[in-house]
């Protein structure tokens, strides 16, 4: 597997995440104080499409790093529940990254 792979997941995780806590507000103030209607369906159309490329970098992580289905579906909801995408990135980089280090080629001596 290649680090490209995983910093692609990681990128998409954080923005995922982001614009999920982006998206709470503005449903706040949309239904709590009656404001921000136009900005509630443009952040949630961004997040929208930033969950699928979410999905799509999750799945393609998760069927190179050979993870069971249970794993991979929990992976994959991260992004839907505010604050846990950071929880699971962290913890997946700490479980890909020995692996990417024993894949490493030695460097060359000279």
């Amino acid at each position: 597997m290649k680090r490209s792979v995983l910093t692609r997941y990681r990128v998409m995780a954080y923005l995922t995440a982001v614009m999920l806590l982006v998206l709470c507000t503005c449903m706040v103030f949309k239904y709590g104080f009656g404001m921000g209607k136009d900005l509630t369906l443009v952040v949630s159309q961004i997040h929208g499409v930033l969950y699928i490329v979410y999905l799509v970098f999750a799945f393609d992580l998760g069927s190179k790093a050979k993870w069971r289905f249970g794993k991979l579906l929990w992976v994959l909801i991260a992004g839907t529940i505010p604050t846990a995408a950071f929880f699971v990135e962290r913890k997946v980089v700490r479980e890909i990254e020995p692996q990417l280090a024993a894949e490493a080629p030695e460097p060359a001596k000279v």
